[in-house]
């Protein structure tokens, strides 16, 4: 007779090997990039466990389990598994969280709690790492959970710059309850433009520090860079973020190749930030090579198969990572462009799966606009086989041949059809001024220069030295002022560092000046993250404000 008594929940290492099966390779939850289809493009290709995020607004939006696809064991008409799965939540009221976490411990392995979000949403929420300062809210929250849900609580943070205080507040995590803690080796004011390498040697001493298994985040690019991370670190798994977002085959057929570092085998010396990926001899990328606009159809096959609903502007946000390196090849940039202008009118739940009930002809409507996205990359796709026959001399060089180093990082660019990487560089120090570590988010740049003391280049040509110029032309009844993406980068001509780099991977789809957002707007922006993610407000001197 089957018993009736309630599972056992387990804890810490046996938690980590009996219920998720000892996974090494993580991806990391993304705001808006975490999402279904995704999750099981990278369990293709090698992620062992995914972390979604969702927010106590948007559980619908982000983990639809009405749809009864989220969290599922198996997937119908594939092979796919959404499991092992933990769920992460933003939060800063131990009631409110748990009230949001037994919504879904149905369906998933565990619960994280964010406490390394770095962004001025976080900070205007009180979340992520803002709340670092807060232990004893942070020990709450998680003693909470800890003892009122039926799966485990696990938590992602930053670390401090001081080591010694990081170790006493991931020992102060585990006392709380956390079965895992991932640590990103960066800390809370590394991120955008000033992200620059995380360090391994916080990583490695809060995982000496602790009985509870750890993972470890920061520096995860290439292939090469999963064994790096676990032998300088002794981490128990390595989880990628970015790394995965513009190559989600970044973890193929490591599976079975990586191995896990004695104790005695970990050098502190050697877990330096900047070690991570600037030295590189073979990249695992190019034994079995993942072209971008194959990954990119694939998962918009994805997107299209399941009844689960994904959110248009994580799609647009997706192939701009991926494609990334071909969009930014002036041969491309008219595909970029009909990527960013593909009008997206989908229902919030496609009717014709609604309640299990087909309508082919108002399905098939309610797909045209991934259908539009698939015959750009299609289009993208023969173009770059093109490019890959003549650089190749039709296979006649190895790609190995065709690797250049990246002068503003010091990292190898793979040929541009190939899934890889992208790292910001850091900003060039301003002379004369004493650097404080990581320079300021929404620091202005230089004025450029006044070659003729009237605001005019060495041709004559009237440059602006700012936004204000160009964004001060575009109005409309809204008082919201819309400029389209490729409309600025071509009228800035790539002036400000600073905006290139932002609207170089291209996932928005208006710009839009501050001057001119109203409150009602930026309200909106606050509370809808995928609007959020498809509009980038900028200030006069081309910085994200929001």
């Amino acid at each position: 007779m089957e018993s009736t008594l309630p599972r056992k929940k387990l804890e810490g290492y046996e938690f980590y090997q009996e219920v998720l099966g000892s996974p090494k390779l993580i991806v990391a939850p993304m705001v808006d990039q975490s999402e279904l289809a995704f999750r099981r493009l990278t369990r293709r290709y090698g992620a062992q466990m995914f972390a979604d995020t969702t927010h106590k607004y948007y559980r619908e939006q982000y983990f639809d389990i009405a749809s009864g696809e989220e969290g599922a064991a198996s997937l119908p008409s594939s092979s796919d598994t959404d499991r092992p799965l933990i769920v992460q939540f933003c939060a800063n009221d131990p009631d409110a969280l748990l009230k949001s976490a037994k919504l879904v411990e149905a369906h998933c392995d565990a619960v994280d709690i964010n406490l390394g979000c770095p962004q001025d949403i976080a900070k205007r929420g009180h979340y992520g790492s803002f709340l670092q300062d807060e232990w004893d809210l942070i020990y709450t929250m998680i003693n909470t959970l800890h003892k009122n849900l039926s799966v485990p609580v696990t938590a992602k943070f930053r670390v401090f710059p001081d080591i010694e205080k990081t170790v006493e507040y991931a020992k102060m995590l585990e006392r709380a309850g956390a079965q895992i803690i991932t640590c990103h080796g960066r800390t809370r004011e590394q991120r955008g433009q000033n992200t620059g390498f995380a360090s391994f040697a916080h990583i490695a001493a809060v995982k000496r520090a602790v009985s509870i298994p750890v993972f470890a985040n920061g520096n995860v690019l290439f292939a090469a860079d999963v064994q790096r991370c676990l032998d300088e670190t002794g981490a128990d798994g390595v989880m990628s973020a970015e790394g995965v977002l513009y190559n989600p085959s970044l973890f193929r057929g490591l599976s079975s190749s990586i191995s896990h570092p004695t104790p005695d085998s970990i050098s502190p010396s050697s877990s330096t930030s900047a070690s991570a990926s600037t030295t590189r001899q073979k990249h695992h990328e190019l034994d079995t090579p993942s072209t971008v606009a194959t990954l990119a159809l694939e998962y918009l096959s994805i997107v299209r198969s399941q009844r689960t609903r994904t959110s248009p502007s994580a799609v647009k946000g997706h192939l701009f990572k991926i494609l990334r390196p071909a969009l930014g090849r002036e041969k491309y940039h008219d595909l970029r462009e009909q990527i960013g202008k593909v009008r997206v009118d989908v229902p919030r739940r496609l009717k014709a799966c609604k309640e299990g009930k087909e309508d082919q002809e108002e399905g098939e409507e309610a797909w045209t606009w991934v259908d539009a996205y698939v015959r750009i990359v299609e289009e993208v796709q023969g173009r770059l086989q093109e490019d890959a026959r003549i650089a190749t001399e039709d296979g006649n060089i190895a790609l190995e041949e065709l690797v250049r180093r990246d002068e503003k990082t010091g990292l190898d660019m793979l040929p541009w059809w190939i899934a890889q990487p992208y790292f910001r560089p850091l900003p060039v120090p301003v002379a004369g001024k004493k650097s404080k570590g990581c320079v300021p988010a929404k620091r202005s740049p230089p004025k450029e220069a006044d070659l003729d003391g009237q605001g005019n280049d060495d041709a004559g040509v009237k440059r602006p030295k700012d936004l204000t110029d160009i964004l001060g032309r575009y109005e409309d009844p809204l008082n919201i002022a819309l400029l389209d993406v490729s409309a600025l980068m071509q009228q800035l001509q790539v002036e400000h560092e600073k905006v290139a780099n932002v609207c170089d991977s291209f996932p928005f789809s208006l710009v839009i000046p501050a001057n001119r957002v109203s409150a009602k707007f930026r309200e909106s922006l606050a509370e809808d993250a995928a609007l959020k993610s498809s509009v980038l407000v900028l200030d006069s001197a081309g910085f994200d404000t929001f």
